[in-house]
């Protein structure tokens, strides 16, 4: 099988249509004597986007009932049929989290359609949710605007199902669906292209890989603007040509700094996570990272759910550092957010709600270095508005600003904010604070842009404040700066495993390893791995298995790294063996691990047939991508259910 993640496909380079570079945008008069802007500015939808900080990805379909990341395209439509829909219940726990919006998948790279599209077969007409009477898309569209949210779609452009995919006629299919979802479901704040095409599939019997050329068989520029003649004020994401780009990993970790500017080039990777200074495009990074390891619910991951504390250095990472923050949480198949991570969102939501709630700020005096006139005068961060700003003379790129802070005010976090339509005019710039008469540092960064958000280690009072810019190619227009004191999240207790299927892998011992360390993979912590060389042609790397116990084993989990580190893979592929007395060896099961160099998510590995045995053993002969080391944190297994 081809591997490729969501967005692996635009790293590679593959995204080769140049596209014209922003012009700033029309947003009415400017004040009189305002700057002019600096390079690329952002455009009014983009502006828009800006301001939703975070929202929320649904990833529910047929991988919710197959317990698979990616389904093949062969998939039975009946397998699809959730016991409890709650649209409410899942908007209104995405709501409680502080989520400003709602991105559902409406058809992932199985090509099941959760709408009820005549364009094909394969679709929830064909389920037995609600006899075949239910939309999805269309509940989940109308929960979302009850609510008072925003509404935005996924629709994945590879289709393993469809027999054309990577012919002409399949883009003709695939255009129909995003005119079908533009057209039906009211205003949409984003659409969601997935970089993953091409690959294995089933593509209608044909049981074939089938590889295309990303830009020129989509067309992206044209397929944008469908989806912009009916949607104008939607975000595209993400390949060249699209409104907003991958940051570069799917762990919810922005660069610092990370610019919403980019080369009018094909994405690359290493440039996608920080973005480049003064490149002439706009193209803001999108942050998404789900609040379990995987992006489809799985039982087994229900005691790995990421706690508000987590989602609190996310969010520092993410909306901190001037990017939206898309969190995914997977419905489970009742069709609702699982207690643990609604409960979790409750708590972070809250703890979010109260703490920047009040501005510690107000009642602040401002004076600057230097003032461009009234419009633009120091009193501007201070005043609550997106539209005002202070600046200074043309000449003056190396200016201070200073707030006299009321007494007693105890604050560690500083938001600063550019004003977004006259560009990223900071390069670099530091936050002092005056404290019993002393001026200290508090912080020196690159980029302020659409928010920075600074943590300090601990709480201060502090007499004045200080912003220094430190280094800028024009003259500022800072729109805000904001204090608060973080109000700790209320802790929620992890939650525990809840399916009977999986086994505990408490009495698991190593007996031989092909490298040292091998433990890593028992202690069911992801943080911690085992890594070893490489293996090399007829040297795999292997790891034998003491389950304690004979077991009816119906198949295997495979959990890679999640650790970014430099030169290390995931195994490309495994083989497994299994034993019920230790000597006596026989084939379990082998093949390719879908996605795992990107995705970076468990594989759950059924066998053929359950079968007795105490003894596993796993082979691996080749890293998923060329690296010097192989690296996984976790084995298991399952026994068939019931």
């Amino acid at each position: 099988m081809t591997s490729f993640s969501r967005r692996s496909v635009i790293a590679s380079g593959l995204a080769a249509t140049a596209v014209p570079a922003m012009t700033a945008p029309a947003l009415g008069k400017s004040p009189v004597g305002a700057p002019k802007p600096w390079g690329a500015t952002p455009s009014p939808r983009q502006l828009a986007w800006h301001k939703r900080q975070q929202y929320a990805f649904i990833h529910f379909s047929i991988n919710t009932f197959t317990d698979k990341e990616w389904g093949y395209g062969d998939e039975d439509p009946k397998l699809f049929d959730p016991t409890d829909f709650s649209p409410d219940q899942i908007v209104a726990a995405a709501k409680a989290g502080g989520m400003t919006g709602i991105i559902l998948t409406a058809k992932h790279h199985d090509g099941f359609c959760l709408w009820p599209t005549l364009l094909t077969e394969r679709c929830i007409r064909n389920t037995p949710y609600k006899n075949g009477k239910g939309d999805i898309v269309g509940e989940m569209a109308a929960a979302t605007r009850r609510a008072g949210l925003d509404f935005g779609l996924y629709l994945s452009p590879w289709d393993r199902h469809h027999p054309d995919y990577g012919r002409p006629a399949y883009v003709d299919y695939f255009r129909k669906q995003i005119v079908e979802l533009c057209t039906r479901y009211g205003t949409l704040f984003e659409f969601w292209f997935d970089g993953a095409n091409g690959g294995d599939g089933y593509y209608g019997g044909a049981r074939e890989t089938r590889k295309i050329d990303a830009p020129a068989y989509y067309d992206w520029k044209t397929t944008i603007a469908l989806v912009h003649q009916h949607q104008p004020m939607a975000c595209t994401f993400d390949p060249l040509g699209a409104d907003i780009r991958w940051v570069g990993n799917e762990d919810g970790v922005a660069g610092d700094p990370c610019w919403p500017t980019m080369p009018n080039h094909p994405y690359v990777q290493a440039e996608g996570n920080s973005g480049v200074r003064g490149a002439e495009l706009w193209w803001p990074a999108e942050t998404d990272v789900s609040i379990r390891p995987g992006w489809f619910y799985h039982a087994d991951e229900d005691g790995k759910v990421k706690l508000p504390d987590r989602l609190l250095k996310l969010y520092d990472e993410s909306v901190g550092r001037g990017t939206n923050l898309n969190l995914n949480l997977p419905p489970d198949r009742r069709g609702r957010i699982a207690d643990t991570d609604a409960a979790v969102l409750a708590s972070f939501g809250a703890a979010q709600a109260a703490t920047y709630r009040t501005d510690l700020a107000q009642g602040a005096v401002a004076h600057a270095s230097a003032e461009r006139g009234a419009a633009f005068s120091a009193a501007r961060v201070l005043d609550g508005r997106d539209d005002s700003y202070w600046s200074t003379p043309d000449a003056d790129h190396n200016s201070t600003l200073t707030l006299d802070l009321p007494p007693g005010r105890s604050f560690d976090l500083i938001r600063l904010r550019e004003y977004l339509p006259l560009g990223l005019r900071v390069t670099r710039f530091a936050v002092d604070a005056e404290v019993d008469g002393a001026w200290t540092t508090l912080a020196e960064h690159e980029a302020i842009g659409a928010q920075r958000i600074i943590r300090l280690p601990q709480p201060i009072t502090a007499r004045r404040l200080r912003l220094r810019i430190l280094d800028a190619p024009a003259c500022p227009a800072i729109s805000e700066i904001a204090l608060f004191r973080q109000v700790a999240p209320v802790k929620v207790a992890p939650s525990t495993r809840t399916d009977p299927t999986i086994l505990s892998t408490a009495g698991w011992r190593i007996v031989a390893a092909s490298s040292p360390g091998a433990e890593a993979l028992l202690d069911d912590d992801a943080a911690t791995r085992w890594t070893i060389p490489a293996p090399t042609p007829g040297t795999p790397s292997s790891v034998t298995i003491d389950m304690g116990k004979l077991v009816r084993l119906a198949g295997v989990n495979i959990t890679p790294s999640r650790t970014l580190a430099k030169d290390v893979s995931p195994p490309r592929g495994y083989r497994c063996e299994t034993s019920v007395d230790g000597k006596r060896w026989e084939p379990a099961g082998a093949g390719e691990l879908a996605n795992i160099a990107y995705a970076l998510a468990t594989q759950r590995l059924p066998f053929a047939k359950a079968r007795d045995a105490r003894w596993l053993r796993l082979s691996f002969d080749a890293t998923a991508l060329p690296a010097a080391s192989l690296a996984l944190a976790g084995i298991g297994g399952f026994i068939a259910a019931g």
